[in-house]
């Protein structure tokens, strides 16, 4: 029986070898068509990364000749080493990441060899003996002091490459000496090839098709306002108007669109970091105010939570009386249009670096759509109404409110931004004045013995045409 069991298994296991080497080259077929896919995706969303690739390729052989033209390798020998591995290490996709790591590397090296020589001939006093004792102390307070500073905030976001590669130096140097007669030509040599290497590095990264982490910063933060102004202006009609269905498929775009903006922060701190290492380039200068791009990267995220929340409240569901949606709805539509086209015209000014228009129109009807809202929050009109009923009405006004006051913020950081920058004259001030032709009725509260009025206000396009305003009075609806 166990003969036969033997038989059985190893018959088995030879029929699975069979079908595995039988159906490997179609899978392994399968598996190249989909890495070569995924490959032609990447290199077709973003082409810099293909160019990226050629670049370290370039640094390395450039590197690479201090072991193909001998009078250099006999100058430095196997130390050349150093160089190549400081181009892999160093080069990265920005030109403020490489060249922070590459200032990093070399300040690092300086300084812990310097140290590492020091301590080396303080231990040459106490003689052979008690050499190793001292290099094992200053090695265990110098790692130890070290590793502490690596957590301090500013010296985690901007130095900690550095710190960790003074560690790496100052143990290398301080323990080859104990082995080695000629120290100081050690430390020279690991000096000159790491120098090197991040030079090569940080020169091809400058002048081969650079990628400035400035200018991605730049474009990150307009490019969340642009999509976050996108959303809201068609906010209204999209939720408001849809039915239970096709709810489901907006709530899909929504997430999609801002799990984009709430999951930038982190991408922006690295950018600026990196940015701040860079020199002055185009339009953006030595000392150009890269923390406000921060500022204004919060603020949107702020706005967006605000607008997340209001995604929850308003749906079929919640809103399920036609008279609370008739109440709110259109005050709604129009304060979700201005914001949206403020946050739009606002990305476009930091995109074109240009002065955002002073005052904002979209802002200014926002501020009165506002104030008009509150006016009738605090007025009598939900007396006869469930207060069930009421309390999903409040809530969304509540939030309505709060991202009002976010786009006035996000107004006033772009406005900080384009003075501390220096952004050009904007020549559309009055286009875009002309071009807000938005209709903005204003609530007057009423005596208690008298019906709720609206006044509505036509804006005029122009000063020749402010004689042609008119104003209306209406019944008891709340349009803002």
């Amino acid at each position: 029986m166990e003969v036969e069991s033997r038989n059985q298994e190893e018959v088995g296991f030879f029929v699975l070898g069979c079908l595995w080497v039988k159906r490997f080259p179609k899978k392994f077929l399968s598996e190249m068509v989909e890495i070569a896919k995924q490959a032609k995706k990447i290199a077709k969303d973003d082409p810099r990364k293909v160019i990226h690739s050629l670049k370290v390729g370039l640094a390395l052989n450039l590197v690479s000749l201090f072991y193909y033209i001998q009078p250099l390798y006999r100058n430095f020998g196997d130390y050349a080493t150093w160089a190549v591995i400081t181009v892999v290490v160093v080069f990265e996709f920005t030109v403020g990441a490489t060249l922070g790591k590459g200032i990093n590397r070399g300040l690092a090296t300086l300084a812990a060899g310097a140290l590492g020589l020091g301590a080396y001939h303080l231990t040459t006093i106490t003689g052979k003996p008690g050499e190793p004792i001292l290099i094992g102390i200053f090695v265990f307070l110098q790692a130890a002091a070290s590793t502490f500073i690596r957590f301090f905030p500013r010296v985690k976001a901007r130095y900690d490459y550095g710190m960790l590669i003074f560690i790496l130096t100052f143990c290398l140097v301080s323990i080859s000496g104990f082995r080695t007669n000629d120290l100081l030509d050690l430390a020279l040599k690991r000096l000159y090839t790491v120098l090197i290497g991040a030079s090569t590095s940080v020169i091809v990264s400058i002048f081969v098709c650079p990628v400035w982490a400035g200018g991605d910063l730049h474009k990150l933060v307009a490019l969340n306002l642009e999509r976050l102004g996108k959303f809201l202006e068609g906010f209204a009609d999209e939720i408001l108007n849809s039915t239970e269905a096709k709810q489901s498929e907006n709530d899909v775009q929504f997430r999609g669109g801002m799990n984009g903006i709430l999951d930038s922060k982190n991408r922006e701190e690295i950018l600026a970091n990196f940015a701040r290492w860079e020199p002055g380039h185009g339009q953006f200068m030595y000392r150009h105010p890269w923390k406000q791009y921060l500022k204004i990267g919060n603020l949107t995220r702020q706005c967006a939570r605000r607008v997340e929340a209001l995604n929850c409240y308003l749906n079929p569901k919640t809103l399920a009386s036609k008279e609370i949606n008739g109440m709110i709805q259109e005050a709604f539509s129009n304060m979700s249009s201005e914001s949206g086209k403020a946050l739009k015209e606002l990305a476009l000014a930091i995109k074109t670096m240009t002065m955002p228009s002073s005052p904002n129109p979209h802002v200014t009807n926002l501020q009165m759509a506002s104030r008009n809202l509150k006016s009738f929050l605090k007025s009598d009109f939900c007396e006869d109404v469930n207060f069930l009923k009421i309390m999903p009405v409040a809530a969304v006004s509540s939030l309505l409110i709060e991202t009002v006051n976010c786009v006035e913020n996000i107004a006033d950081a772009v406005n900080e931004l384009a003075s501390l920058a220096n952004f050009k004259g904007s020549n559309s001030n009055g286009a875009g004045q002309n071009s807000s032709k938005t209709q903005c009725r204003i609530f007057e509260q009423p005596p208690e013995d008298e019906t709720p009025h609206v006044i509505s206000i036509n804006e005029p396009t122009s000063a020749n045409e402010e004689s042609q305003s008119s104003v209306h009075t209406s019944g008891q609806k709340l349009t803002l």
